[in-house]
């Protein structure tokens, strides 16, 4: 039996493809995949912190891109580790409410290139989604910001939950009985959220952190179009 040169080549193509998967839902991250507010919220968390004392941090865009996609009891223990656990609770309460007040009144755009333009496009074929380690408001305030609210379908946090992304990843999939769901993130710890969750990762990498070995990136959110 004689095999097609062909068939050959395309199979050896196939072969050495990646793992092809459907998507129908895309679940994004917000700090480092949709937005940067590091230089806003620094700020505001050096005023908190210059209120409330008890330790001796100091706050900048670069400290808090390491620190963003941790839960807030973690970023707590990082920065405030010279304080006890009623301070870095006061400490975090002052600092998550002064960095609402001035993103809110915040006129830069701090938005990543074609973020809205991309959103709109998307939700066209996908069910969009988002889950943050953020406390409880944030994804709320980022979506009138960026003026995306009819396009995202439903969103968790941390503070609303209390657990780790994965977990709330999950409780998102559950509620919404999603199939075919792939997340959308920047950092490590995100992509160890997918596999608490068991959906695939998307690597955006213009955002805050590295993901070794990853098998889907992208260098910016406007090649999700292409997915």
């Amino acid at each position: 039996m004689t095999i097609c040169p062909l068939f050959c080549m395309i199979l050896s193509e196939i072969r050495s493809r990646k793992k092809v998967f459907i998507i129908r839902n895309i679940i994004f991250d917000v700090d480092g995949t949709l937005w940067d507010t590091t230089e806003v919220v620094a700020k505001a968390w050096n005023k908190a912190i210059s209120e409330v004392g008890g330790t001796a941090a100091v706050v900048s865009a670069a400290v808090l891109k390491k620190e963003f996609g941790k839960t807030m009891k973690v970023i707590a223990d990082d920065l405030f580790y010279d304080a006890d656990e009623k301070t870095k609770d006061l400490l975090m309460e002052k600092c998550c409410e002064y960095e609402h007040k001035a993103l809110e009144e915040n006129t830069d755009n701090l938005l990543f290139a074609d973020v809205v333009e991309t959103i709109k496009k998307l939700s066209e074929k996908y069910r969009l989604f988002i889950v943050s380690n953020c406390q409880v408001g944030y994804i709320e305030l980022f979506m009138k910001k960026a003026g995306v609210e009819p396009f995202i379908k439903d969103w968790e946090c941390f503070g609303n939950t209390g657990k780790v992304k994965g977990d709330s990843i999950k409780l998102l999939v559950e509620r919404n009985n999603l199939t075919d769901a792939v997340y959308v993130g920047d950092t490590q710890g995100d992509y160890e959220a997918t596999q608490i969750a068991q959906i695939p990762f998307i690597f955006a990498k213009y955002g805050f952190g590295h993901v070794e070995n990853c098998e889907r990136e992208i260098s910016g959110i406007k090649e999700l179009l292409d997915l």
